[in-house]
């Protein structure tokens, strides 16, 4: 399908990355929107809300995370497309919520714009300390999708790839911002609707006495329905049978909680999302995303003009984590640095991936303020010398 062309603000746009956040949202067949004021992400909901009375879409102001949070779920079990937005201490309320998304099979979008933590910490300077959180903060087996843009462009199109994968693969995906992108100003081009691809949700066509909400008639996913269509619709936290009814026992549980994740895992490979820049044959790759990798891909390149072979991996998808793909880089660098805004966090999955086929540092920040490309240049002649 392509995007309804009465939405989309086709042309050349000067706008920040929450601005752009929403008009993507916009795009892929948003129309409601549950959230709750938080700094830095307030601005996404704001935009949506001055343009969805033009749409026929809702937005609604919870009284805090945790209702926005169920909220926006009953929304697209209504039948809408929908998406919550927040941060730091917002997205630790939203955890218990998540698992429900997890386990109800929910096609649901968190934006998640990062600042420094834990607790109240830096509302308005960055930080990308949630990213652990977003795949582990829930409790439980369950499986995540995690994409992180680098400039108010990405933040357009790769929400509407939040949508669609959220559609697909009916999990929860997390849009995982940084108040450096979320505030940062840049062109964004907005193409015509009709350039547009969006993925519209599975309904079923089978009749009402024909259909069980979470059976697998066919593909990965149980097709699902609108809830007043005349459908018998049973859907709860606990561990459930293909009607939706609980089935309390250790089989029903392994089945169920399997399929959970394997319908993510399977499918790790298409779903990832990256940039690489002459990593073959390089001495040291530089590992990053969001913010920090649109500074370390300038120390990239101060590097190389002074004579170093350093290479560049920038991750877009962060969950599920490819092992392959660092395995990859492992085996034609000579050694790694993982750069992030925390006090280490996805370093950790780098440093499972790769073994000890080769070091693995790390450039660390509590949040706060970017790491500066002179820090990402001095480790990089430190770790070549």
């Amino acid at each position: 399908m392509k995007a309804d062309p009465a939405a989309v603000a086709t042309g050349v746009h000067f706008i920040d990355g929450n601005e752009a956040c929403a008009e993507g949202a916009i795009a892929a067949g948003c129309r409601f929107a549950a959230g709750y004021p938080i700094t830095p992400s307030t601005e996404v909901v704001e935009h949506i809300a001055k343009r969805f009375p033009k749409l026929g879409g809702v937005f609604i102001q919870m009284e805090d995370e945790i209702a926005s949070s169920i909220c926006f779920q009953g929304a697209i079990w209504g039948g809408m497309k929908a998406m919550t937005v927040t941060s730091g201490p917002g997205l630790s309320l939203m955890m218990e919520h998540v698992g429900l998304a997890a386990m109800t099979e929910t096609p649901s979008v968190f934006v998640d714009v990062q600042r420094g933590g834990p607790s109240t910490g830096l509302p308005t300077l960055p930080g990308q300390q949630d990213v652990m959180q977003v795949r582990w903060g829930s409790h439980g087996d369950y499986e995540v999708i995690a994409l992180a843009p680098n400039s108010p462009q990405e933040c357009f199109d790769h929400i509407i790839t939040a949508f669609n994968l959220a559609e697909q693969y009916r999990v929860p995906v997390f849009f995982m911002m940084d108040e450096c992108i979320g505030h940062m100003l840049g062109k964004v081009r907005i193409p015509e609707a009709n350039q547009i691809d969006v993925r519209e949700r599975k309904f079923t066509e089978r009749p009402p006495g024909q259909y069980l909400p979470y059976e697998i008639y066919s593909g990965d996913q149980p097709e699902m329905v609108r809830a007043g269509m005349g459908y018998r619709i049973h859907t709860t936290g606990l561990t459930h049978d293909a009607r939706g009814y609980p089935e309390m026992n250790a089989q029903a549980q392994d089945k169920l909680i399997r399929r959970l994740c394997n319908k993510v895992l399977d499918h790790t490979e298409e779903l990832t999302l990256c940039e690489s820049d002459q990593i073959d044959g390089s001495d040291v790759t530089i590992i990053a995303y969001g913010i920090t990798a649109r500074v370390a891909a300038y120390a990239v390149e101060q590097a190389r003009q002074q004579g170093l072979k350093v290479g560049q991996l920038r991750l877009i998808t962060l969950w599920p984590f490819n092992d392959r793909l660092i395995r990859d880089v492992a085996q034609n660098t000579r050694s790694i640095i993982v750069a992030e805004m925390n006090l280490g966090q996805m370093v950790h999955e780098v440093r499972r991936a790769v073994g000890d086929k080769v070091p693995v540092h790390l450039i660390d920040s509590a949040g706060g303020a970017i790491i500066e490309p002179e820090t990402i240049l001095a480790k990089i002649k430190e770790v070549v010398s």
